[in-house]
């Protein structure tokens, strides 16, 4: 979702390469012919999709790609980007549905480009990767099913990188990276984005109980890699053939790992919560079907779990105060960052007006269906 710890520096930094440029790049540096570019939807960095011919170098090759172009501030840690290439390479190798890594003509996965806007030459850390067919999952209904193979998935990755080694791991901790969960008190500086309304109360008073009842217990929570933002647009589905006729769904393909960094376990299924919940038409039962999943792999601690209803409080709020503000700075990409917010708010105010007690007691009861192998719903009920 985002690349960048200092939204205030971006402000200009977000690229703006043409896709007579961006055609010229991958051609450039990695050595493949384009017939087809479009541009994708992204954050503060900037995406196109490729098609490219095929060639008797690249006969057996993939024919489509995805181009990320980073910001001029990501492009300041190329170590980060490698890294993340690296992980991207290990999950794929472990069997998860990541991309494949380009390699460029001079055999790295990035490769730093200048860019002269007419005032001012910038330097943009380029990466190919290969594209991946399936559907978002914000555009099918989603299922109980789904729901908890997305949490066993988001357990599996965060267990899987327990195994990974790298000699530039280190710049995963991320000291004032926005969207690390646990640096929500710094959306203090954000908050009047949202302008003086209810929506600012609850923001505040969440970040008040972040600093007294999360932070205090963070030492007790289990250190790991997250993947951060596997939220409905960077999880891919593809349909299975079911026995009903209706459309049952399975994971594709996981994207966008720019957000990596050092947290905790709990984080990454708060997360996935908070994401799944957007496009549900019953957001409450979400967290259940979630943690079920993620605990059939990784069982949370008392301690994790107490702390879950204020952590995806916590995400609903980062990107709802980081929405409203990057809105401030990119006006022209109002519809992508506000995808959060058609449905966010509601679902964070629903939260907090029931209380964390009425709320974990949906989400751990629907959790304990799947202990007691009670699991009827999978079929029979679709949210």
């Amino acid at each position: 979702m985002s690349s960048g710890d200092d939204r205030q520096s971006q402000v200009l930094a977000k690229p703006t390469f043409t896709e007579e440029q961006a055609s010229a790049l991958v051609e450039s540096v990695f050595g493949l012919k384009v017939y087809k570019i479009q541009p994708l939807p992204s954050y503060d960095d900037q995406n196109f999709h490729v098609h490219v011919s095929r060639t008797k170098d690249t006969a057996d090759g993939p024919t489509e790609y995805v181009l990320k172009i980073s910001n001029t501030e990501a492009s300041k840690n190329p170590d980060l980007t490698e890294v993340q290439n690296h992980i991207i390479m290990f999950l794929r190798a472990a069997g998860f549905p990541t991309p494949s890594v380009c390699h460029t003509k001079g055999n790295n996965t990035i490769s730093l480009m200048s860019m002269d806007n007419g005032s001012k030459i910038k330097s943009h850390l380029v990466r190919l990767l290969t594209y991946l067919p399936g559907r978002p999952i914000a555009e099918v209904p989603i299922r109980p099913q789904l729901l908890h193979e997305i949490g066993r998935l988001a357990a599996q990755l965060d267990g899987t990188l327990e195994k990974f080694h790298h000699p530039k791991l280190s710049c995963l901790y991320r000291e004032n990276f926005i969207w690390n969960l646990k640096n929500v008190p710094l959306l203090e500086k954000y908050v009047d984005a949202l302008g003086q309304n209810r929506n600012q109360e609850i923001v505040k008073e969440v970040i008040q109980l972040f600093k007294e009842e999360v932070m205090p217990k963070l030492s007790h929570f289990r250190e790991c890699i997250n993947h951060g933002d596997l939220n409905d647009h960077n999880i891919l589905v593809e349909p299975l053939s079911s026995a009903s006729g209706d459309a049952v769904y399975q994971v594709s393909g996981i994207l966008d790992f720019d957000d990596m960094s050092y947290g905790y376990y709990v984080f990454e299924v708060a997360i996935t919560i908070t994401y799944m919940m957007i496009e549900s038409k019953n957001p409450l039962q979400v967290g259940g079907h979630v943690l079920a999943g993620f605990e059939s792999v990784i069982p949370l601690t008392a301690v994790e779990r107490g702390a879950l209803f204020l952590l995806v409080c916590s995400r609903f709020c980062q990107s709802l105060v980081m929405a409203a503000y990057s809105c401030q700075l990119y006006p022209e990409n109002r519809e992508y960052l506000m995808i959060t917010a058609k449905t966010g708010w509601k679902h964070l105010q629903q939260m907090f007006d029931m209380g964390q007690k009425a709320v974990e007691e949906i989400w751990f009861e629907t959790a304990k269906t799947y202990e007691s192998g009670n699991c009827m719903r999978l079929d029979k009920s679709s949210h």
